[in-house]
C-alpha cells in the first residue's frame, strides 16, 4: 500500500510525498516516490503506479531502468569477447545489430511480435533466410546471458516464439547450399592476373590461390599455418584451434598435404614462421578484387575450398580419405563441399571383358539373338555365358525333345 507524508514550506504551503512498496514477505522489492502540491493528486498517482506495477514488465523498468538491446549487446561484447575468442562473423553480426533501431528497444518489454516484425522487415530489404534466422540467433544469444549473468527480468523465450513464428510463415530458413566452382576459363584468368600482380606485391595471390584448391584449406587457416607444423616424411600439417562449433580453443589437427600443395609450400620463401605471412582479410579483399576486374561474378575465396574438395573425389579418393585432407567431421558437413561434375566421373571397365571376349567369338547368331540384352552400366559385371537349354518350358513342366515329362 501506499504512504503518504506531509511537509510544509518556509511560506507554510503543504507538500504531500507518495510512497509506494512492494514486499514479498518481509523484503521490499521496490521502493519510488513522487511529491505532489495537492494530496488528491499524490494519491490519484499512487494508486495508478500500483496498478502499473501489477504488470512485471512495468516492475522490471522501473527497477533496472531503460535496459535497451544495444546496451545489452555492448555489454555482452565487451565482457566476453576475449574470453570466448569467437570469429569475426559473430563479430560483425552482433554490431549490426547494435546499431539496428531494433537495438534502441527496451529489452525488458521486447516481445515475439517485436522480432518477427524485425525479421520482416529485414526480408524486405533484401536479406535471406538464413541471414535474417541469425539475427534471432545472436538475440537469444544476448537475452540468455543477461538473464542468467545479470539477473535481468528478460524473457528469452520470445526469441523462440518468433522463430516459430517466422519458420511458418517462411521468413527464415536454413542457408542455401553453394554448388559455385570456378571455371577452368575463369581460373585461367586469375592465374594470369595474378602472375602479373604478384611482380610489384609481397603477397603471392598467384600462390594463395592453387593453395587453397589444392589444399582445401580455410581462408584464415592458411593465413595461420606454421613451418614448424609441418611434417615432411608423412607430408602433413597442422591447423590450430580448427574450426569447431563449441570448442575450437585448443582443438589442433592434422592433415594431409597433396603433392601439389606440398610442393607450393616448398617454394615460399624460409625465414618465416608462418607458411604465408599474410592478413587474411587482405587474401579475401586481393581476391574479390581480382574478379571485379576480370568481370567474374558470383564467386568467392571460400569457393575454392569447394574445388579443391570436389577435386579429391574426382580423382577417386573415398569419403574417409578426404576427410583426412578436409578435417571434416562427418558425411554430412562434407557433402556440402562437394560439388561433382559428370564430365569429370571416372570411366570403369567393364568387368570380365577380355575373360568374355574369347567365348563371345565362338557364339552362334541364334545365340546372341536369344541372350543378347542392354550393355550393363560400368563397373557391372557383364551377364554370364549360358549353354543353351534343350528343353522349353510348358506350364511350368520340363518337357523333353521326345515329348516326355522330364522330373
Amino acid at each position: 500500500m501506499a504512504t503518504f507524508k506531509v511537509r510544509r514550506k518556509a511560506d507554510g504551503s503543504p507538500r504531500y510525498t507518495a510512497e509506494v512498496r512492494l514486499r514479498k514477505g518481509k523484503a521490499v522489492l521496490h521502493r519510488e516516490a513522487k511529491t505532489f502540491m495537492h494530496r488528491a493528486a499524490a494519491e490519484k498517482w499512487a494508486k495508478a503506479r500500483e496498478v502499473a506495477l501489477e504488470n512485471p514488465g512495468e516492475l522490471a523498468r522501473s527497477q533496472f531502468g531503460e535496459a535497451t538491446l544495444k546496451s545489452l549487446i555492448r555489454w555482452y561484447i565487451d565482457d566476453f569477447r576475449e574470453l570466448s575468442k569467437w570469429q569475426r562473423t559473430k563479430q560483425s553480426q552482433l554490431e549490426f545489430l547494435e546499431k539496428h533501431p531494433i537495438g534502441a528497444k527496451n529489452a525488458l518489454g521486447l516481445t515475439s511480435a517485436a522480432l518477427v516484425d524485425h525479421v520482416r522487415l529485414r526480408r524486405m530489404r533484401g536479406a535471406g533466410p538464413a541471414t535474417a534466422s541469425n539475427d534471432l540467433t545472436w538475440i537469444g544469444v544476448v537475452l540468455r546471458a543477461a538473464k542468467s549473468i545479470k539477473q535481468l527480468p528478460v524473457r528469452a523465450e520470445i526469441v523462440d516464439d518468433a522463430r516459430d513464428a517466422c519458420r511458418e510463415l517462411r521468413l527464415i530458413g536454413k542457408s542455401r547450399r553453394r554448388d559455385r566452382r570456378p571455371t577452368p576459363d575463369e581460373l585461367a584468368k586469375l592465374d594470369a592476373y595474378f602472375s602479373r600482380r604478384d611482380r610489384r606485391s609481397d603477397m603471392p595471390m598467384r600462390d594463395i590461390m592453387w593453395f587453397a584448391i589444392h589444399s582445401a584449406r580455410r581462408q584464415a587457416e592458411i593465413c595461420r599455418l606454421e613451418v614448424a607444423d609441418n611434417d615432411e616424411k608423412t607430408r602433413t600439417g597442422l591447423v590450430r584451434n580448427a574450426k569447431h562449433p563449441t570448442s575450437k580453443e585448443g582443438n589442433d589437427r592434422r592433415f594431409k598435404y597433396t603433392a601439389e600443395a606440398w610442393e607450393i609450400v616448398a617454394r615460399q620463401p624460409e625465414g618465416n614462421a608462418l607458411i604465408f605471412p599474410y592478413d587474411s582479410r587482405s587474401v579475401g579483399a586481393a581476391f574479390t578484387r581480382a574478379c571485379k576486374i576480370l568481370g567474374i561474378k558470383g564467386l568467392r575465396f571460400h569457393d575454392l575450398r569447394h574445388e579443391g574438395t570436389s577435386r579429391l573425389f574426382e580423382r577417386g579418393y573415398q569419403i574417409h580419405e578426404v576427410a583426412q585432407f578436409t578435417l571434416h567431421d562427418s558425411w554430412n558437413e562434407l557433402k556440402r563441399y562437394t560439388n561433382l561434375r559428370p564430365e569429370h566421373t571416372r570411366d570403369l571397365p567393364l568387368a570380365n571383358a577380355e575373360a568374355n571376349s574369347g567365348t563371345n567369338e565362338h557364339r552362334s547368331a541364334a545365340n546372341s539373338a536369344e541372350f543378347s540384352s542392354p550393355a550393363p552400366s560400368a563397373g557391372r559385371s557383364a551377364p554370364p555365358n549360358r549353354q543353351r537349354s534343350q528343353a522349353k518350358v510348358t506350364s511350368g513342366r520340363r518337357v523333353g525333345k521326345h515329348g516326355t515329362e522330364a522330373a
